[in-house]
This record gives structure tokens, C-alpha cells and sequence, in this order.
């Protein structure tokens, strides 16, 4: 499945980020689904910008792009990284997390590929 492996090359990535502290609420899965889908996107763009700008990834670009995600759907880094390992410690839930994801990103692709402009 590509997108489970983006997806933990993607956790590999937040996790490396600062450490949090305190007692986190964990998301449920389909909020998680939401930020995950969203922290994807943010990896592609910054996958874009290095294309134009090899100078973004000294400016911790993707760092200020995960912030961002945080910050729209009002959660912070340490709620995501606990949910995370929560998901990942709970092989269960984790997959239907992941089946969810998934199914979502084919929705959200089905999208904007048969989106036909009206003029």
C-alpha cells in the first residue's frame, strides 16, 4: 500500500520534532484522519517548494507547515504525536485509521479529478 508507507515515512518525520510533555486527550479516528490527510498535503507541498527552493528545507519549511495544520484544526503537536502512538500501539484501531485514510484520500482524489469547470 503506498500510502501506509508515505504514512510512516511521514509519522518517522513528526516524531523527530520536539517533545512534548503532559497529559494529552487522544483524537478520535476520524479527526485523526483529517489531520493526517492534511499533514500529507503539507508534506507534498513542501516537496513542491524544495523543487523551486532547495533553501526552504535550512528554513524548517515543513516544520511551519505542520504548525499550520496544528493550529487549523486546534491541536497541538504533542495531542498529535500522543493520538499517533496511540493508533500505532493499538494495531486494531491503527488499521482502521489507516483504512480510513485511505478511503477518504480516494474520495478526495475522485474529487478533484472529475471536477468539471463551468464556465
Amino acid at each position: 500500500m503506498k500510502y501506509g508507507m508515505i504514512i510512516l515515512l511521514f509519522a518517522g518525520a513528526v516524531f523527530t520534532g520536539c517533545n512534548s510533555s503532559g497529559k494529552t486527550k487522544i483524537l478520535g479516528i476520524d479527526s485523526m484522519r483529517v489531520v493526517m490527510w492534511d499533514l500529507l498535503r503539507a508534506d507534498e507541498l513542501y516537496s513542491r517548494i524544495l523543487i523551486k527552493d532547495t533553501a526552504a528545507a535550512t528554513r524548517k519549511e515543513n516544520i511551519r507547515l505542520y504548525k499550520e495544520v496544528f493550529l487549523v484544526h486546534k491541536i497541538t503537536k504533542g495531542q498529535f504525536d500522543s493520538s499517533y502512538k496511540y493508533y500505532a500501539s493499538h494495531p486494531v484501531e491503527y488499521k482502521i485509521l489507516i483504512d480510513s485514510l485511505d478511503a477518504f484520500a480516494t474520495r478526495e482524489r475522485s474529487k478533484t479529478y472529475n471536477h468539471i469547470p463551468t464556465h
